[in-house]
């Protein structure tokens, strides 16, 4: 297949698509090695789409059917608390969109979450454990900033309440 046909499907399936694509999955799709995926989704965000990588895989955000509340809260707690942190996130109604972190050298470093549910969340510590990698927490002695989404204001004070009575929340 054209590398340019190959990409332009490759968009189309990432904006179609229910849920992330991993690179296995789409170089499966195009019978290509997943490092040409990884230089095709790399050229198209060069290009300006707005691709994104979680651990769940690639996505093309949609807008959501409904407004959701924003808010960035910060955080401090250990490796081993990040189950109940973002489980209190997801219990009460909410969404963990991303990690960000303030590195000496590099600035902001964001990691996308993209958590909604138990089963992401799951599926996230099953990723950081198999993976053996460090939460970007342990580059900053735990302290940390998420942005949170939820349906409406009163769910938003409910989680930055939770959090904040669990003793994350950084004031």
């Amino acid at each position: 297949m054209e590398t340019e046909k190959r990409r332009n499907e490759l968009l189309n399936l990432l904006r179609k698509a229910s849920k992330p694509l991993t690179g296995a999955e789409l170089a499966r799709h195009f019978n290509i090695s997943r490092q040409v995926i990884v230089q095709d989704i790399a050229i198209l965000r060069a290009s300006g789409e707005q691709i994104f990588a979680s651990f769940q895989g690639y996505m093309i955000p949609s807008l959501p059917e409904e407004i959701w509340v924003r808010s960035v809260v910060a955080c401090r707690h250990t490796r081993e608390q990040i189950k109940d942190e973002l489980g209190i996130v997801v219990d009460l109604g909410g969404r963990a969109l991303d990690v960000i972190v303030e590195h000496p050298v590099y600035g902001e470093l964001r990691g996308n979450l993209m958590v909604s549910s138990r089963r992401d969340l799951n599926l996230f510590l099953e990723s950081l454990h198999k993976t053996a990698a460090n939460p970007l927490l342990a580059l900053t002695g735990g302290i940390h900033l998420h942005t949170l989404e939820a349906p409406d204001q009163k769910v938003m004070q409910e989680i930055t309440a939770s959090l904040d009575r669990a003793g994350y929340l950084v004031k």
